[in-house]
């Protein structure tokens, strides 16, 4: 018996929204809003994280509900045509950005390709191709689409152990993941570049985030709150938050006293997914569900509305975002800086990528009735 789509979550939508802008702001190098008035700035996780967690809650729902319909092969199927064709979007995106930065370097920013890790890709094309198809060549910013295709291939094994394991299947995630983090397991990076999130280390949030999902979709509902122990989780993540905003303030020296703990890959490194960092994001994202309703009358707002049209298109927003990025960051190098350029600069890149995504909206949407016509 195939399960009932469940209801459109409108909270999923504009966190999504939200998580896509940040990025955008927090990749534009030099603004003063990318680096302080988001949250990432006040606590251990950023953006990225919960990216990544919500991207594998979407597809382990759609994977689950595939394989109730069609088998376990059906929703195979459908996610390797998925993984493809991100795959083929994460080629196209590194070939067009490489030949801007190559533009850029000519005509505008002397070195620019060698900041960015781009140099060997430019001079060596036809020998950096096969670093660009295995994902091993990643370049500053390239770093994020490669993760989630080896994660979506991760998703098939980890969905027929599901149904025989339970929350077990998630054991081999977690010793991977601990093989990441405790020995620096990683696949290689190629040409002077390193791999930005390590598959091996993230490849478990994702699979948590999947986990979820298939929970959602066939008990109603993705985390227990209802439970007895619910309380104490909740507690628990508060603290987590609490602890991490105050190592931040003490990092930035805006404490009276010096942080207990140190600012160090084991605590926030970024590319093996660090242990805090991880529990960070299933705090935030535990608490996020707990506050806020699933749908809400003050979600109907232009600007939340807009924020979750955004959320509905994220991996488009997110590519788009990476040009804007850097587009932006340019900005802030060549022109000095004020506070006036910082919000011209994020607010109009934000206004272009709300557009953008209102546009794929409408579309969506000519093409439904256009197929039910």
């Amino acid at each position: 018996m195939i399960p009932p789509r469940p209801p459109r979550d409108t909270r999923l939508d504009i966190v999504r929204g939200w998580l896509q802008l940040t990025i955008f702001a927090s990749h534009a190098t030099g603004s003063f809003i990318g680096g302080w008035m988001i949250h990432a700035s006040w606590g251990l996780s950023d953006s990225s994280e919960q990216f990544v967690f919500l991207s594998g809650f979407t597809l382990g729902s759609v994977f689950a509900r595939k394989a109730a319909g069609g088998g376990w092969r059906a929703g195979a199927t459908d996610l390797v045509a998925r993984t493809r064709r991100l795959y083929l979007r994460q080629i196209l995106i590194f070939v067009l950005f490489g030949l801007m930065i190559a533009v850029a370097t000519a005509a505008l920013l002397p070195g620019e390709a060698e900041r960015l890790g781009w140099a060997y890709g430019i001079a060596h094309p036809l020998r950096a191709m096969p670093g660009v198809l295995l994902m091993l060549y990643q370049p500053a910013d390239m770093g994020i689409l490669p993760v989630f295709v080896w994660c979506m291939l991760l998703l098939p094994g980890f969905a027929w152990l599901e149904v025989r394991w339970g929350g077990w299947a998630l054991l081999p995630s977690l010793f991977l993941y601990a093989a990441a983090y405790l020995l620096d397991l990683s696949p290689p990076g190629l040409y002077g570049t390193g791999i930005g999130f390590n598959p091996f280390a993230w490849q478990l949030l994702y699979l948590t985030g999947a986990w979820l999902g298939r929970r959602a979709l066939l008990a109603g509902e993705a985390l227990p709150f209802r439970a007895r122990w619910a309380p104490w989780v909740t507690a628990g993540a508060i603290l987590v938050v609490t602890v991490g905003l105050v190592l931040r303030l003490a990092w930035y020296g805006f404490l009276p006293f010096d942080a207990p703990i140190a600012q160090t890959r084991w605590v926030v490194g970024k590319e093996t997914l660090a242990l805090p960092r991880i529990l960070h994001a299933w705090a935030l994202a535990w608490l996020v569900a707990y506050v806020v309703p699933r749908n809400a009358a003050w979600m109907g707002g232009a600007v939340l509305r807009a924020t979750a049209v955004i959320g509905r298109h994220s991996l488009d927003v997110f590519c788009l975002g990476l040009f804007l990025s850097w587009a932006a960051t340019t900005v802030f190098r060549l022109v000095p800086y004020t506070p006036g350029l910082d919000i011209v600069v994020i607010g109009a890149g934000c206004l272009i990528l709300a557009a953008f995504a209102e546009w794929r909206e409408r579309r969506r949407e000519a093409a439904r009735v256009m197929a039910t016509a």
